[in-house]
Order: C-alpha cells, then sequence, then structure tokens
C-alpha cells in the first residue's frame, strides 16, 4: 500500500483530519499526520491564521518540509488548505514523490511563489468546492489549472458548494456526500501510485 505524509489546515490537527487519515488507514495506507501547531486547534479560520501569522508562514512550512525528513522518499504529500503550502513544495521538491494530493488549496508553478516546475511523473490530484470564496475567490483555482495544462497526470476536481473545509467532519462546513466522492477518488488514487 502506499504510505502518505498529510498535513493538516489552519485550524490545527483537527478530530475530522485525524478522520480522514483514519479513513486511508482503513484503507491500508500508512499516513502521517505530524502536527504543525504543537497540539492547539482552533474554531475559526480567522484564529487559525492568526496562530499561523504569530509562527509565521515560512516556518509552517519549514516545519512541514521537516516532517519528512525522517520518512522514506517515495511518499504521497497531501495537504488541506494552509498544510498544502508543505505538501507541494514536497511533491516538487523531493526526490522519490509517488504523488500529490492538494485540497482546497494550490500554489501556481510560475511565477514569483512557485517552487519550480512540477517534477516529471508525479501524478497530482486538486479538489475544492467550485464557489470556496477562498480556492476561487483568491486564486488557487487558476493555480490548480495550471498545473492540470502543464502536468501530464493531473486532475482538477469540483465538487459544487462554497465551503473551504468541506471534508473536515469536525466542522460545521462539513459535506458528506462531496467528501465521500473526494475519498473515493483519493482512494483510487493511492491505490495506483
Amino acid at each position: 500500500m502506499t504510505e502518505v505524509l498529510l498535513f493538516h489546515h489552519a485550524l490545527g490537527l483537527t478530530p475530522g483530519v485525524v478522520a480522514f487519515a483514519d479513513e486511508l488507514r482503513a484503507a491500508g495506507h500508512t499516513v502521517h499526520t505530524p502536527d504543525l501547531f504543537d497540539g492547539r486547534t482552533f474554531a475559526t479560520l480567522d484564529d487559525g491564521l492568526a496562530h499561523a501569522r504569530e509562527i509565521g508562514f515560512e516556518k509552517i512550512l519549514e516545519r512541514g518540509v521537516r516532517a519528512a525528513d525522517d520518512l522514506p522518499a517515495d511518499l504521497v504529500y497531501a495537504g488541506f488548505s494552509l498544510g498544502e503550502m508543505a505538501a507541494q513544495k514536497l511533491a516538487q521538491t523531493r526526490p522519490g514523490a509517488r504523488g500529490a494530493l492538494l485540497f482546497y488549496s494550490c500554489i501556481p508553478i510560475s511565477g514569483e511563489w512557485a517552487f519550480g516546475p512540477w517534477p516529471d511523473g508525479v501524478p497530482v490530484q486538486i479538489h475544492g468546492m467550485d464557489a470556496d470564496p477562498i480556492f476561487v475567490g483568491e486564486g488557487d483555482i487558476e493555480a490548480a489549472r495550471e498545473i492540470v495544462e502543464t502536468v501530464e497526470d493531473a486532475n482538477l476536481f469540483l465538487y459544487p458548494g462554497d465551503q473551504h473545509y468541506f471534508a473536515d467532519s469536525s466542522l460545521p462546513s462539513y459535506d458528506a456526500d462531496a467528501t465521500a466522492l473526494l475519498t473515493r477518488r483519493v482512494l483510487e488514487f493511492l491505490d495506483r501510485v
């Protein structure tokens, strides 16, 4: 089975993120869920982002990259929103990546903030809601489309709705139907990489 390094979003390592990881584990995959916030979780996006700003986004990214240090190279890197930064950076820059799963967020592969070109042979899935004011409204969807247009094995999956954290079962934004489809697609991806 596949080994996955899964990074949490700006609310921290919530029970919903852990539950998602547990679903992947139940399917036979090994999933690592580092806590980039040292045990802290937050009830609102504003509070989580304020905490992330206190730590510093570069430091959070560095913590995420370091989380891979003692793990094998042939990982699938996955990240929800804020955690997507570390997942995408590792998928693009750490040799041996088996794939990337990017949830609710995406960074351009060209331009000032890019980690460089997407590496050959590294498949990627990107998941978001089609009316999410963050994913769509802040340009992440355009970055996702750039990846899909450029990378041979890349898919962008859009789900109907306007929630950002729709796959976190511990939050009011949870959408069970969209999450069931997302999970099925993720498991199919993990079974083939």
